[in-house]
Parts: C-alpha cells; structure tokens; sequence
C-alpha cells in the first residue's frame, strides 16, 4: 500500500503471530506466579485440586477468593489498559496519548466517588463498580455528541481535556466536601487503584464490557494502519474516520472504563507498553494492538506481584507502583524525542 506500510512485520505474518503466542504465554505464566505469590504459602496445586473438586478447604478458599480473582483481573485490566493506550496512539498520532486523555477514566472515577459520596457503596457489592461504569458511560455520551457533530480529532482531544478537568474538580469537591475525613480517606486509597480484595463477582461484571471493548478496537485496526498516511488519504482508502472515531471511543470505554469501575485508576501501562513493543511489530498500529493488550497484562501482573514481594505493610498500591514504573520512562520518552526534533 505504502512504504509506510511495507515493514517486517507486515511481510511476515507468522513472525507476528508467533510473537502474539508468546506474549499470551508469558502472561499465563505471569498469572500462575500471581496465584502462587502471597503473604502466606500456598500449595497451589493442592489447592487448586481441592477447589475443583469442591472441597471447602482453607486452601482452596485463599486461592477462590483471593488470589484467582486477583490474577485474572490483573490481566483483563492490564491487557484492556495496554490496548486502548495502542488504540489512542494509534487514532491521536501522538506517542505520548493514553487511554485517559479522552477523559473515560477520570469520569469512571468520579462516578465511584459519587457512589462514595452519597453512602450507596455499601448498599450492594456491586454499586462501586456499576457507578464507575455509568461514569464512564456518561463521558462516551459526552464524546458521541462531539463525533456526531463531525468533530476532528483536535476537537476529540479538547473535549477530553474539558471531561478530564471537569471530572478532576468534581472530585476534588467531594473529597472536601467528605462528611468525616475517614470517607475522604476511603475515597483517596481506591482512587490510587489496586487488585487486593476483589472477588469472582467483579471478573463477571466487567469481563463482558472488556470483551465487547476489545472487539471494537480490534476491528480498527485496518483502519488505524491506513491512518498513518494521513487522514486525507485514509479517507481516499474508503475509511469512515468518523465512524473509525466512534468506534475507538465506544471500544477504550467499555474496556477502560470497567477496568477503572473495578480497580481504580491505574495510569501509565497504556502509555509505557505500546512504546516497549512498537519496534517489534514494524511501527504498524493495526498489529500494535493485540501484542500491547498481552503486554499491559504482563506489566500489570509483574507490578502487582511485585508489590506482594516488598516489605511494607500495608502494601502499595497498584496505582502508585505503575507511576513510580512509568513517569522514569516517560522522562526518557520526552527526552528521546527532544533529541529526536
């Protein structure tokens, strides 16, 4: 198509698929060494054997109720995180965008916090994620008028940047706002994200979201691939950049926003991995996608094993630890490209 286009990987398609099968395998790998990694030991498959078989052994229950949950989320919201930060790279053209710069997670966030806030997060299990979810839906609302309208990709980013501010002052105001300071308390360690005390009934709860999310983004890829050449010749190669805009949109917040609906906000991952992996795919956005999304779930399961492994109680939280991974990074990145320039 172009020479843009005319890269190793796109001339060798059994390279990249090999190079898909190993990433999932290493995040296979990476979820037993979560399932395996705690505060206590586990004979994991001791414990795997009792809960198949349905005996209610301690065992069984820590690696039920603890430890499974945790490792499956950890890659369902890494593998979403790395591919929608591909996917806004992708759509933006810009190497330093990432799944939040359309404002989905900040306003995920702040509808948790207004579960928070008004006392429903207690009323049912599921009330924290399920108003994360609605905030996040309510950005997409947002953004879709914006695309209706026929709004270029510098509008999309404006109107991310109004949701982001907007989201982060709402937020701001219910953390002053907090009737006691152990709830602005509360409201401050689940805004730092982590994996710990989720359970089964979250993974179900968002696993059809991320699915349908991925789905969306996936089928952009052609799409994002031609956009590389320009917008003008994307159009010219019979692609709908609105219609491409609404389905990146629509696919970064089901998945984005249910991973932040879960976990809280977790940054960085969808900004490190696709520049980690983009020189091993030939700069190809398309293909970038599936290899960021296995990456993220690995990032996201060393970080969390990781953080098991160090000595400070109560332990980190997932958040801080992706920060303190990624913002060295990001340094270098701004750097490399100033030298670039």
């Amino acid at each position: 198509m172009s020479a843009a286009l005319d890269t190793p990987a796109a001339l060798a398609p059994i390279a990249y698929w090999r190079l898909v099968l190993l990433l999932a395998l290493a995040t296979l790998a990476m979820a037993a060494v979560s399932l395996a990694i705690g505060y206590a030991r586990l004979d994991l498959w001791a414990a795997l054997a009792d809960w198949l078989a349905g005996r209610q052994t301690l065992p069984a229950l820590v690696l039920a109720e603890l430890r499974l949950p945790r490792a499956v989320l950890g890659a369902l919201v890494g593998f979403s995180l790395g591919m929608a930060g591909a996917a806004m790279q992708g759509l933006l053209r810009n190497p330093l965008a990432e799944p939040g710069i359309l404002g989905i997670s900040s306003a995920a966030a702040f509808g948790a916090v207004v579960v928070f806030y008004s006392g429903f997060a207690g009323a049912f299990a599921l009330a924290l994620p399920l108003g994360g979810i609605a905030g996040a839906m309510l950005a997409v609302l947002l953004l879709y008028g914006f695309i209706g309208r026929g709004a270029g990709t510098m509008t999309l980013i404006l109107a991310g940047v109004a949701i982001n501010s907007f989201a982060g002052a709402m937020t701001s105001l219910a953390l002053n706002l907090a009737p006691n300071p152990y709830a602005a308390l509360e409201i401050v360690f689940w805004l730092m994200g982590s994996l710990a005390d989720r359970s089964l009934v979250h993974v179900w709860l968002v696993l059809p979201l991320m699915l349908l999310g991925w789905a969306l983004l996936l089928s952009c890829a052609p799409a994002l691939d031609g956009l590389t050449l320009g917008e003008d010749t994307a159009r010219s190669l019979g692609f709908d950049l609105t219609w491409l805009r609404a389905r990146l949109i629509g696919g970064a917040a089901l998945s984005v926003g249910s991973a932040v609906a879960v976990t809280g906000a977790i940054g960085f991952v969808g900004l490190v991995v696709p520049h980690l992996l983009r020189p091993l795919i030939g700069h190809r956005p398309g293909r970038l996608l599936l290899v960021s999304g296995f990456g993220g779930a690995i990032l996201t399961l060393a970080a969390d094993t990781a953080l098991r492994l160090l000595p400070i109680r109560p332990e980190l939280k997932l958040g801080v630890v992706t920060a303190l991974i990624g913002a060295p990074f990001l340094f270098s990145l701004i750097h490399r490209l100033r030298q670039e320039a």
